[in-house]
């Protein structure tokens, strides 16, 4: 990884600290200590290394501050967007028999595998995401005829987020990401808006009573406001996460976490490249993947 993003072992260490330490990734789930034996001269010398999987070598590309870290980023964005893009218009063409086809093979295949003992780590992943793809394709019928619904949500708000603490949940942000002196630098006060609008009420009643639907709002306000010179999108993913956290459902009963780093990258993504008019959609969009159904 050194090699990879032309930087230091030092800094590299030091950022897969920080992404343990923010609970970014798990260490149990990211390396594995490896015992290696090689022959260096006449003695044979034995060594503990670590190994480390795609999810930290992502995680790094998106904290190294090299001209390399930068490339990787450039390059993760651009695949990212395409897929969305593409991802987008297969689906458009798809015909709706294709599409209800394609659900009951993966379906079938679920219970079949559901139904034989599954011991590998890779046979587990795999029928998670053969379970997750089957749900995933069942909200790309509702999202295609307009039939998304909010349902199967948290309505027990334990924490409330303020001004506040959430410029002080950025201020911590911003030191463990080594933040420039724009990084969390508000340009106006939209970001006060963007707090207050999450809890605003209509006739005695809020317009985004449930936990997911709050946390939705927040990823696309600060998301499209711009309301900071630099960081919007990292800023509103890290509040995405931070606020579903200090509500108590970031994590499944499981212990696995509600919404996964690619799923948010990709979301942010969209948020960003969609249209004002398309906001309640990709709320909706959003609450259906963090909702109880998933």
């Amino acid at each position: 990884m050194v090699m990879l993003f032309d930087s230091s072992k030092a800094n590299i260490s030091e950022h897969i600290k920080n992404i343990y330490a923010t609970e970014e990734l798990d260490a149990a789930a990211t390396v594995r200590n490896f015992r290696t034996v090689r022959q260096e001269g006449l003695r044979e010398i034995a060594r503990n290394i670590d190994h480390y999987n795609l999810d930290m070598i992502i995680a790094l590309g998106y904290r190294i501050n090299t001209k390399r870290g930068t490339q990787f980023r450039i390059w993760a964005n651009s695949v990212l967007k395409d897929y969305i893009i593409q991802g987008y218009a297969v689906n458009q063409r798809a015909k709706l028999e294709q599409l209800n086809d394609l659900k009951q093979t993966v379906r079938l295949l679920s219970n079949v595998m559901q139904k034989n003992e599954l011991t590998a780590d890779e046979a587990t992943g795999l029928l998670q995401v053969i379970s997750d793809y089957a749900y995933a394709l069942d909200m790309l019928d509702r999202y295609d005829f307009q039939q998304l619904e909010v349902e199967q949500t948290t309505e027990t708000n334990k924490f409330r987020a303020t001004y506040e603490n959430a410029m002080e949940a950025i201020g911590a942000l911003r030191k463990t990401i080594d933040g420039g002196g724009l990084f969390g630098n508000e340009k106006d006060h939209s970001f006060h808006s963007s707090i207050n609008t999450i809890y605003q009420t209509f006739d005695c009643r809020e317009l985004y009573p449930s936990v997911e639907e709050k946390s939705a709002m927040l990823l696309y306000l600060v998301i499209k406001n711009h309301s900071f010179s630099d960081g919007n999108k990292r800023i509103a993913a890290f509040l995405f996460l931070w606020f579903l956290q200090q509500n108590g459902i970031l994590y499944k009963p499981n212990g696995s976490r509600l919404i996964e780093n690619n799923t948010l990258v990709a979301l942010t993504l969209m948020i960003a490249e969609s249209r004002t008019e398309e906001k309640d959609m990709m709320v909706k969009v959003v609450v259906n993947l963090i909702n109880k159904n998933n």
